[in-house]
């Protein structure tokens, strides 16, 4: 079977900093992939080389089979990779419903076309509230973005990623600075993505997050240290050491 993430020795240094070290780590199909580790271990810098932002020195990624590792980040979106990120960065007067759009038509021949106007298109709309409604936010389709929550901003990032249709996910954070509340309601749906979708997440919510993953993968300065499920992640020595100690 064919894995849906596949990291071969990857490697990244800025300056004489190792900031991922000879990385590999395979994501089979469907799996809920915890990616764990104290500030400064490597895992944005390794998400960001996944995604193409950053080019390794060494190293493959594959996505699905297809050697993704020097492609441009929207060449990665159109072969299934989406991510959100710690920082939220979208346009403060645009609408959710029209963030979404925008982020459907990253994929979509009709955003070279100036002679289209989207805001016309009708179907467009349905489906960014349709998208919206996957994670709750469908009554604020016309909200701007600048109007919400913080809470909200993070639903709605994830909402732009899954209306990319993506076979592979990847989530930097997404709990972070969430209420408690807020938290648990963002837990319930990350799990209610479909498992045609393959995660892997990023996160320093532990609790939270042990409960989503099925399989962890912990680094530390750039390297990874342990890889296991839940229960031999929290026994192994290493981890406590590395990060729970941090």
């Amino acid at each position: 079977m064919t894995a849906a993430l596949e990291i071969t020795r990857l490697s990244k240094h800025f300056g004489g900093l190792s900031a991922v070290d000879d990385v590999t780590i395979v994501v089979p199909g469907g799996d809920r992939r915890l990616l764990l580790g104290p500030n400064g271990a490597g895992k944005t810098t390794l998400f960001n080389l996944v995604t193409g932002e950053l080019k390794p020195e060494t190293g493959t990624v594959r996505l699905l089979g297809q050697d993704i590792t020097r492609l441009a980040p929207y060449r990665c979106a159109h072969y299934g990779l989406a991510r959100t990120y710690q920082i939220l960065t979208l346009f403060p007067h645009s609408t959710l419903g029209e963030s979404v759009i925008l982020s459907m038509l990253g994929l979509r021949p009709e955003r070279w076309n100036p002679f289209v106007r989207i805001r016309n298109r009708a179907a467009y709309w349905d489906r960014a509230v349709e998208a919206l409604a996957r994670v709750g936010l469908e009554a604020k389709a016309r909200t701007r973005f600048g109007e919400t929550s913080y809470g909200e901003k993070r639903r709605l990032e994830v909402a732009l990623a899954l209306a990319q249709g993506p076979k592979v996910l990847l989530l930097d954070e997404p709990l972070a600075g969430l209420s408690s509340e807020e938290r648990f309601g963002m837990r319930a749906l990350i799990e209610s993505i479909p498992r045609e979708i393959t995660l892997m997440m990023i996160e320093h919510d532990m609790d939270t997050a042990l409960e989503i993953a099925e399989t962890v993968t912990v680094m530390h300065h750039g390297r990874v240290v342990a890889e296991g499920d839940r229960a031999s992640i929290v026994r192994d020595p290493r981890v406590k050491e590395v990060y729970f100690a941090s």
